[in-house]
């Protein structure tokens, strides 16, 4: 297949129904060198497409183009308000400029009763892992943040989206049409996006304790401790660039389910097979 498709307007050039046409879709998203677009650029990429939907589009114009101009639009414009979106909250700005930005992602507002269950519960396991050898300890004390972030955010979702399991969501026949509302199809989509918090912090609390654990012992880092801390930056960099499109690609964001699934009144206002509903963040 093509690297370049045949030009849709709208659309990812990637396929969305497989995660890694999904990731690739998000890597395209996310590619930094959106941000040093000038506005002439940027301006060339609007009329062009402009001249495309006005079907006024020059023919030596090139499907590589089209792709190219729609990405620099997607990154810089808001879809909504037609603006600029300020360089630093682009989704091509979070690895540049988002540590803290996805830390607050990644961190939500926990609920007093969860944080005061899991201080408790980690300050038990810190003291059984009194008894542990060193190296074992070590590791644990590493991987404790996992469960304890992980459990927060799957309470934000919860917290946030609570109505939704028994007011239920759109869901959308093939035109884009709305169906109704189905509380099955919210249910859905409430599991995916917990499932995609949970597998969020995944790769920043899981995988810079296993790899420095290797790489402090390697003689370099045992000669020159200075060497740690810039080399764990730069692990935990990569790991946040991996982090968010990794979590984001695990399902489709308008995803689809069977009309024999939901309620039976969904079922009676479509001739549809397949109804679709968009499962949030």
């Amino acid at each position: 297949m093509s690297e370049y498709p045949s030009f849709q307007l709208g659309k990812s050039r990637f396929d969305q129904s497989t995660f890694l046409g999904r990731f690739r879709h998000f890597l395209d998203v996310i590619d930094p060198s959106t941000l040093f677009v000038s506005e002439k650029r940027l301006q060339e990429c609007v009329e062009l497409l402009d001249s495309f939907s006005r079907r006024t589009l020059s023919p030596d114009v090139t499907d590589a183009q089209l792709w190219e101009a729609q990405k620099i639009k997607q990154a810089i414009i808001h879809p909504d308000t037609g603006e600029k979106i300020l360089m630093p909250f682009r989704m091509s700005g979070f690895i540049p400029f988002g540590t803290p930005v996805i830390v607050g992602l990644l961190l939500p507002n926990q609920t007093l009763a969860s944080t005061i269950f899991w201080q408790v519960g980690l300050n038990t396991l810190v003291q059984k892992a009194n008894g542990f050898s060193p190296t074992t300890r070590l590791l644990v004390q590493r991987f404790i943040p996992f469960p304890a972030v992980a459990s927060a955010n799957v309470c934000n979702v919860v917290l946030m989206r609570h109505t939704e399991p028994s007011e239920g969501i759109s869901v959308l026949d093939d035109d884009g049409n709305v169906v109704g509302t189905s509380r099955i199809a919210a249910r859905h989509a409430l599991l995916e996006t917990a499932l995609t918090r949970v597998v969020m912090p995944m790769p920043i609390l899981l995988l810079p304790p296993m790899i420095m654990s290797t790489l402090e012992k390697l003689p370099l880092l045992q000669r020159r401790r200075r060497l740690v801390l810039p080399v764990h930056s730069l692990v935990c960099l990569a790991a946040f660039g991996l982090a968010l499109p990794l979590a984001i690609s695990l399902f489709p964001q308008m995803s689809q389910i069977r009309v024999d699934q939901l309620e039976p009144e969904i079922a009676m206002a479509t001739h549809c097979e397949m109804v679709t509903y968009n499962k949030g963040l």
